[in-house]
């Protein structure tokens, strides 16, 4: 293998993770705040790139790279990579779901909270003069039936957060069986949807996800539900979220993720946003966050130090080999 063992980062990430490549012998080129242009040139001999969602590396911008044995991804989906390539040629993907799984759960208890207690709307009103006890009765999470959707790292973990609480948790994952215990009743999506309070999603974005939550879905609940969705945005879509909303099949909905969300999350604000997202702003029972679900300091830490192990385990098992 030929030296330097170049690694580009392309996004910010905790310099824990650089710190622990520089150690070994990587040499760590931090590209993260230059322009597109002369970021991607500098990749060309890399060995490795890391990255959260700055760019889309599809197969066009990796076929060149010759070098490229591995990319890790600072989070857990890995929709702006194009995997098959990577699997075709050998690249090693390594993500971090376990580093923000802590976060996104305690992020949704908090979310859901505030929105069975009318807490966002109880405090702009005390601040705006307005002391209104009855049209703030809020609910109560105890006796509820909560639906996760998605038991992979941030779907258990929400779980693990529900234990504190009189619930009964049920979850349904496509991919996933033999995970039930004596707190969590594994189930199809089918009786999810009969019988939750509450429904979370804790699912990537792919082929099979894009707009799951529709109005189909929404109509075939049993009951009306609070809907959670700290996974990707495109996971709901928002103009049936919203006519859920007004004929009552959602009572209210957390959403720290949204359908519009660019690849840049500052230019925001700077697209032409439909109608939808005019209610979503307005609607005393939609609660928004701007996806920082898994944006803690301690995360920060965490989604670096545990990229860090995994790379470290690769490299002893194929270099030190050698």
């Amino acid at each position: 293998m030929q030296n330097p063992l170049k690694v580009v980062f392309l996004d910010s990430v905790h310099p824990v993770l650089m710190e622990r490549l520089t150690e070994i012998g990587f040499l760590c080129l931090d590209y993260s705040k230059e322009p597109k242009e002369q970021a991607l040139a500098c990749l060309k001999d890399a060995i490795g790139i890391v990255i959260r969602s700055r760019f889309t590396l599809d197969k066009e911008l990796l076929s060149p790279l010759k070098n490229l044995k591995f990319i890790a991804r600072s989070g857990s989906g890995l929709e702006n990579i194009d995997t098959a390539y990577c699997a075709e040629k050998g690249i090693e993907l390594f993500n971090s779901p376990e580093g923000n799984r802590n976060a996104v759960a305690e992020h949704a208890l908090g979310m859901l909270l505030s929105l069975m207690n009318k807490l966002n709307k109880a405090d702009k009103e005390v601040k705006n003069g307005l002391w209104l006890r009855e049209e703030n009765r809020g609910e109560e999470l105890s006796g509820k039936c909560v639906g996760i959707i998605g038991y992979g790292n941030n779907g258990a973990a929400f779980a693990k957060v529900l234990r504190g609480f009189d619930v009964k948790v049920m979850a349904y994952d496509k991919y996933k069986t033999g995970f039930g215990s004596h707190f969590v009743q594994e189930c199809t999506l089918q009786a999810l949807m009969e019988q939750a309070d509450i429904i979370s999603l804790h699912i990537p974005l792919n082929k099979e996800t894009v707009h799951l939550i529709n109005t189909s879905f929404i109509e075939a609940l049993q009951k009306p539900i609070y809907l959670l969705n700290l996974s990707r945005g495109k996971i709901v879509s928002t103009k049936d979220l919203v006519a859920g909303m007004k004929n009552g099949k959602i009572k209210a909905a957390a959403l720290d993720v949204l359908e519009y969300e660019t690849k840049s999350f500052e230019d925001f604000f700077e697209q032409n946003l439909p109608e939808e997202f005019a209610y979503l702003v307005n609607h005393q029972n939609i609660l928004l966050s701007p996806h920082i679900g898994g944006w803690t300091t301690e995360s920060y830490f965490k989604l670096s130090a545990v990229l860090a192990e995994k790379i470290l385990a690769w490299f002893n098992s194929v270099f030190m080999r050698k």
